[in-house]
């Protein structure tokens, strides 16, 4: 899980920039990277910018399509709604995740209590959705955080 990895680096890049929460999305496509975001809330001062949301910007602009059929998207964490729909909306087919909305609510962030699980299911998604267990260092960003008493929004 490279890639998962590298989402987790981007989350901790992200937050000690303080441009942000900890959380950090890759999107890949045919086995190559081609976007690498982080939260920016707090630097965009945009309620909407959160990794997987830029991730997907970054990703449609390079790609000069929003149809991302043919791409995975890594995540630092479980997508909340909003970008659960943003990952439905651009047809990505598959998302892979380490820590858990319940993660997210634990360290403070006024997560909406929706796993990515029932809104696939009540909106009839096809997006096929892994959480990875295996993760040694999937809390890491929010541990950091935490200690760090970071800024929730």
């Amino acid at each position: 899980m490279d890639f998962l990895e590298s989402a987790i680096k981007e989350a901790v890049k992200g937050m000690r920039a303080k441009d942000g929460g900890p959380f950090g999305a890759i999107i890949v496509c045919r086995g190559k990277i081609i976007a690498k975001a982080h939260n920016t809330v707090l630097k965009t001062r945009d309620p909407t910018a959160h990794a997987e949301i830029n991730a997907i910007r970054i990703a449609s602009k390079k790609l000069k399509r929003f149809d991302l059929s043919d791409c995975e998207l890594y995540t630092s964490c479980e997508p909340c709604p909003m970008c659960f729909s943003a990952i439905h909306w651009a047809r990505i087919p598959k998302i892979y995740y380490a820590a858990t909305i319940a993660d997210a609510k634990k360290a403070g962030f006024n997560e909406l209590d929706i796993s990515a699980e029932k809104m696939k299911k009540q909106g009839k998604s096809k997006v096929s959705i892994v959480k990875v267990n295996s993760c040694t260092s999937c809390k890491a960003p929010f541990e950091e955080f935490t200690k760090k008493n970071g800024k929730t929004y």
